[in-house]
């Protein structure tokens, strides 16, 4: 009984030809029809498995084949109705490629999969090392005249970034969310000072123009 309830659940009707279409199929096997995009989660939709530390030019791959296979320019010669789901599934999947290829985007998927809710909430840290640690670089850069300087601090934010992200694969292996919880938050916060970093590049090549 609970196998058979398991395969009716695997199993939804094409809204065209109503014949049977196993859930997250793209197509109906029976008319080829497009169908619409399943409610499935970022890993499953682009075809790879579930882990922090991704092989960014196989997610390209995947992620280039799906677009071949469902963008709107091949389905201009199609039913309005087959025009719409091609865009909603494009959608979807520029959303899942754009999701994990950012690394901290990728961690805080990871940890709604995980079953964190309100991740804005919890990243907000009152680490005081922490905090004194990013005033101290955020100092740096405001004291920085050129952009040399400014690179080689870039360099030191990239350092941490990296061993951010490495200590979180190991994080999400073991499962340990609080940890994760916390790498992510270092992650989220070195981000924001690359990004202050590549604009005083911006201020100062200005003023020295």
């Amino acid at each position: 009984m609970n196998d058979l309830y398991k395969l009716n659940s695997d199993v939804s009707c094409c809204w065209s030809c109503k014949g049977p279409v196993i859930k997250h199929a793209l197509f109906c096997p029976t008319c080829d029809v497009i169908q619409p995009p399943s409610d499935i989660d970022h890993f499953v939709r682009l075809g790879i498995c579930r882990c922090y530390v991704l092989d960014l030019s196989e997610l390209d791959r995947q992620y280039f084949h799906f677009q071949r296979l469902l963008h709107p320019d091949k389905f201009v010669c199609h039913t309005s109705k087959e025009q719409i789901l091609s865009q909603a599934q494009v959608t979807v999947l520029n959303e899942a490629y754009e999701t994990l290829k950012n690394p901290l985007k990728r961690a805080y998927y990871l940890l709604r999969l995980s079953g964190c809710v309100d991740i804005d909430l919890i990243t907000k840290t009152t680490n005081s090392d922490l905090l004194m640690e990013i005033m101290e670089i955020h100092e740096l850069l405001n004291d920085a005249d050129t952009v040399d300087e400014i690179k080689v601090i870039e360099d030191q934010i990239n350092a941490k970034m990296i061993l951010c992200e490495t200590s979180l694969e190991k994080a999400f292996v073991k499962e340990n969310l609080d940890i994760a919880v916390e790498l992510t938050t270092r992650l989220k916060y070195f981000k924001k000072l690359f990004e202050e970093s590549s604009s005083r590049k911006i201020y100062i090549t200005g003023i020295n123009i």
